[in-house]
């Protein structure tokens, strides 16, 4: 798995590839996605800051998408947590989507792999890496638990109102498992 950043040739793709997660997560009756969240507008902030990425498999065929966010996020302002580790220097993995045409192939596994091994090789100032997922996608709750993250708090409100979130944290000082 390579991750290639994005670039705005790349948006319609991008957006492909949200929509077509939104579908599997509405067929797995989970509401994350549901509404206008991600917005085409979030995607293009993404592509223009250079926090957009396509993973591409070792085939060369583009898999999935995956957001990359530099700190501060301040959808965590209100978070009710206690983080593993009191820092400004982390990253935050968001709109994480394997497209269902390349589903079942651990795609997803290797894709947050190849994140982490980024920042745990290239990355020595970045002390943490977070990510947060809807209460009912327990299959992401799963990826992210099986990555060796953290659960650290919950969000309510952020993304859509009413909208439960489990927020995660990995830290350097693990090695990033």
């Amino acid at each position: 798995m390579k991750l290639r950043q994005a670039t705005m040739a790349d948006y319609d793709h991008i957006m492909e590839i949200l929509k077509d997660g939104a579908n599997q997560l509405a067929e797995h009756g989970v509401d994350q996605w549901q509404g206008d969240y991600p917005s085409p507008d979030q995607i293009k902030e993404d592509v223009e800051n250079g926090w957009a990425y396509l993973a591409v498999s070792q085939d060369g065929e583009t898999v999935g998408a995956i957001s990359i966010v530099p700190a501060p996020d301040h959808a965590y302002d209100n978070l009710k947590r206690k983080w593993l580790l009191d820092t400004q220097k982390y990253v935050v993995i968001h709109r994480v989507a394997i497209h269902s045409n390349h589903a079942g192939h651990g795609y997803a596994t290797k894709l947050l792999t190849e994140v982490i091994d980024q920042v745990r090789d290239n990355h020595p100032e970045i002390d943490s890496i977070r990510i947060d997922t809807h209460e009912d996608n327990s299959a992401m709750q799963h990826l992210i638990d099986k990555m060796g993250f953290t659960k650290v708090g919950e969000l309510h409100g952020v993304y859509r109102p009413n909208e439960i979130s489990y927020v995660y944290e990995n830290i350097r000082k693990n090695n990033f498992l």
